[in-house]
């Protein structure tokens, strides 16, 4: 029984959220979100409340349930406000700069590396802090990990790009004897 998936998920005010011929769409302040949903989940709307159920006892539908709860309380709050994630840039010499939908980064390669902006995503670049934000927080999490891959904490250093919140283990290195 997934503990996630029995509770119901309350619609908040401003919010519209449908269901048709499988899609749930979810509209809200900022956007409109819609996801494509399994069959061996079913998803039902009441008054200002979202019921997700398995529609049979098979081990995929009991592994489905609590994920499309989770999708819908991320459609339902992504809606309302953004997700952001923060990345920070450390290195001598390193710098990005987002000029309209591209993001070039200078990380010690040989080439600049320029990421085209997934389409709902919103980046900004202040000193060598990069904040990515936008109303799905898939895409707002897979662009974020898509940057970082370009250039992972070292650790010696710690040179390249960590989140706000992530805690970069160093190593000593070698000892002069």
């Amino acid at each position: 029984m997934s503990r996630i998936g029995k509770r119901p998920i309350e619609i908040p005010e401003k919010t519209d959220v449908s269901i048709t011929d499988g899609v749930l769409t979810v509209h809200g302040p900022l956007g409109t979100l819609t996801k494509v949903v399994h069959p061996h989940v079913s998803i039902t709307v009441d008054e200002g409340a979202v019921t997700v159920a398995p529609t049979n006892e098979t081990r995929l539908a009991r592994a489905l349930w609590g994920t499309y709860a989770s999708h819908v309380k991320n459609m339902l709050r992504g809606v309302n406000e953004e997700y952001k994630k923060k990345l920070i840039l450390d290195g001598i010499g390193y710098r990005m700069a987002v000029s309209g939908k591209e993001l070039t980064l200078n990380v010690g390669y040989s080439h600049p590396v320029v990421l085209e902006l997934p389409e709902g995503v919103k980046a900004e670049v202040e000193k060598n802090e990069l904040t990515i934000s936008g109303i799905n927080k898939e895409e707002v999490g897979q662009f974020a990990a898509n940057v970082r891959a370009k250039k992972k904490p070292e650790p010696y250093k710690g040179k390249g790009f960590h989140y706000d919140d992530e805690i970069v283990l160093r190593k000593q290195g070698k000892k002069a004897v």
